[in-house]
């Protein structure tokens, strides 16, 4: 897998971190999770093949994970790198993603679902704990609520290849991540404050190193990162726990390869 952040930050604006999304491939192609309204230029910044993206995963509905959902598919529609593309792009979500869409597409008579080629968008409506349902050909998936928003998802991907990552998206803290992060190759986690956070729907760096110690993965990356992080020296702080692994600070454009 080839894990590329495109932004780190959060809805408020910031001079190097954009909101939320990050580009993955795979052994079965290539996903985008999240959709920021940044995401959309900073794919092609960071020169990636947004062309020919196979599927999108859209954790919960706050506007820093999902605003360029519509202004990606516009894009799409007129780009002339999309006008000979032939495969299908695959949108996934919770209940009620289609209304969302639908809802921008009415907007202004954008024709959002008419594009140049076949557009199906998944509605995921009720997932269970751990069910799981193919995201892209061979890629294995399971999705779990998570204490944020009521469609809040954090995600499991494993691929052909064995390689195993666990994007969290925003979440408060909840034992059943560290089970879904069990042992796994690459684990994204929010980390949106450092410490006395002001709301229980988002973790702070005490309950990540938490999560983290209990999941056991081979890599963590922190992100969703709130501007009080620019005044904190990231590794001084990880270095007063013990988390185990390699803990990273996201930054726009960091690249891992697992």
């Amino acid at each position: 897998m080839k894990f590329v952040v495109l932004g780190s930050g959060t809805s408020v604006p910031h001079p190097k971190r954009s909101s939320s999304a990050y580009w993955l491939e795979t052994a079965g192609g290539s996903v985008l999770l999240d959709c920021s309204a940044s995401a959309i230029h900073r794919m092609a910044q960071e020169n990636l093949d947004w062309a020919n993206l196979d599927a999108i995963w859209i954790s919960h509905f706050h506007l820093d994970h999902c605003g360029g959902l519509a202004p990606f598919l516009f894009g799409t529609k007129h780009a002339p790198n999309t006008q000979d593309r032939t495969k299908t792009l695959r949108i996934f979500g919770a209940k009620g993603l289609k209304r969302l869409l639908k809802g921008f597409d009415t907007a202004n008579d954008y024709g959002l679902f008419v594009q140049p080629f076949p557009l199906e968008i998944i509605e995921i409506i009720e997932i269970e704990p751990f069910e799981k349902f193919e995201i892209l050909p061979d890629v294995e998936a399971v999705s779990i609520s998570t204490p944020h928003t009521d469609e809040s998802r954090a995600i499991h991907l494993r691929d052909t290849d064995g390689k195993t990552l666990v994007y969290t998206a925003d979440t408060g803290p909840a034992d059943a991540l560290a089970a879904l992060a069990r042992r796994v190759d690459l684990l994204v986690m929010e980390c949106s404050f450092v410490k006395n956070k002001p709301v229980e729907t988002h973790l702070e760096l005490v309950e990540a190193m938490y999560l983290i110690r209990k999941a056991e993965p081979k890599k963590a990356v922190l992100t969703h990162l709130y501007p009080e992080w620019d005044e904190i020296d990231f590794n001084v702080e990880v270095g007063k726990f013990t988390p185990g692994c390699e803990v990273i600070e996201a930054v726009d454009g960091l690249r891992i390869e697992t």
